[in-house]
């Protein structure tokens, strides 16, 4: 299905019936990542599985900030009535959701923020060389724009009043600190560690969170 938001079109895919449900992808993925997790949450939720813009099936568009982003999915919450949503957010998906939830508060009921960062400064070494390294060889824009923010000052989180599971994986590109610290000052939120785990190994693809999520969403 798509949708136009903020002079911009938007690909999503929905399912499922009862409360919204929005699934926001990383870094130069699409929906479909959340394949097999969203069938499972369809049997509670409507979920709606969306392309953010420079991805999948979404239009191009020459702003690839957060910021950006961000607005596009309070323009898709309200361009579909939908209400105060739901949202599981990983990694540049989980930046939007948390943007959102700091900018249009009654927007967002509850959020899991998965393999979230509030800065560059949050990449382990290794994983900020590797973005530099790819930057410099491809001059892809997604990895330029992870070079340059997101840039969410640690204070300003200390007044995100919705709920927030926080979930890091115990081999992440972000330091551990940084989960923990981001944890500790939102003041309804909750941080999970997903051992035995990479970045991305335990949404792409898998549904293994799910009972984290329902038991978090209720």
């Amino acid at each position: 299905m798509m949708v136009n938001v903020n002079s911009i079109t938007l690909f999503y895919k929905k399912s499922g019936a009862g409360h919204p449900l929005l699934l926001l992808h990383g870094n130069g993925e699409d929906h479909s990542i959340f394949d097999a997790l969203a069938a499972k949450l369809a049997a509670h939720y409507t979920v709606y599985a969306i392309d953010s813009r420079n991805h999948g099936q979404s239009e191009a568009n020459e702003d690839f900030s957060y910021e950006a982003m961000a607005a596009d999915m309070a323009g898709f919450i309200e361009a579909l009535t939908l209400g105060a949503v739901d949202i599981i957010g990983f990694s540049d998906g989980a930046i939007i959701a948390l943007l959102l939830a700091m900018g249009t508060p009654a927007s967002v009921r509850k959020m899991a923020l998965l393999g979230v960062n509030l800065s560059p400064a949050d990449f382990t070494a290794g994983s900020l060389q590797f973005i530099k390294d790819t930057y410099t060889e491809t001059g892809d824009p997604l990895f330029k724009l992870m070079l340059h923010e997101p840039n969410i000052p640690i204070a300003a989180v200390r007044d995100v009043q919705t709920p927030a599971l926080v979930v890091a994986a115990a081999d992440d590109i972000f330091t551990q600190e940084s989960f923990a610290r981001l944890a500790e000052t939102m003041p309804n939120a909750a941080l999970l560690i997903k051992h035995g785990h990479d970045h991305g190994s335990y949404i792409i693809g898998n549904d293994c969170l799910y009972p984290d999520l329902m038991r978090f969403l209720g």
